[in-house]
């Protein structure tokens, strides 16, 4: 699909580009909902801020690789037992997604996986775009197409 371009776009850059805080600063930003996927989540920072934004009333949702489920005690477990619905999509080989959705309106998206090995060793890049309105709803219309056939942690 093709969307027009309008808004604006962040971009960061990994190892050690502020993509870990830029994330945790709109996650701060949220007034009512995020809708997150991720391949690989255990960046306690941002756990921590998806528990904090739970606790200040904003609705978050969580799906997660596979992968996730084999994991020792994970930022993904402390996110889920804090009452945040936390979904593992097993229908693909690898739910290999990195986006975060916030109030419908800002997109947060790259090859950065929710990992302090992504923000410290890896080279990753993250954008963060606001203003694309037809942009976002797609994004939301994949995410649910995902929650469908995900299963509750």
């Amino acid at each position: 699909e093709q969307f027009k371009a309008t808004g604006t776009i962040d971009a960061y850059f990994s190892p050690q580009g502020g993509t870990t805080e830029a994330i945790v600063k709109e996650i701060n930003r949220a007034k009512t909902e995020i809708l997150m996927q991720a391949y690989s989540f255990t960046s306690r920072p941002i756990a921590k801020a998806l528990v904090d934004a739970r606790k200040r009333g904003i609705k978050i949702e969580v799906i997660l690789d596979k992968s996730q489920r084999s994991q020792k005690y994970s930022p993904a477990d402390f996110v889920a037992h804090a009452g945040i619905p936390t979904y593992i999509d097993s229908a693909q080989s690898i739910a290999h997604n990195k986006i975060v959705i916030i109030d419908r309106s800002t997109l947060i998206t790259g090859s950065f996986n929710f990992t302090k090995a992504a923000e410290e060793k890896n080279a990753e890049n993250l954008l963060i775009m606001k203003g694309n309105k037809a942009l976002v709803s797609r994004y939301i219309q994949n995410f649910n197409e995902h929650k469908v056939h995900s299963g509750e942690i």
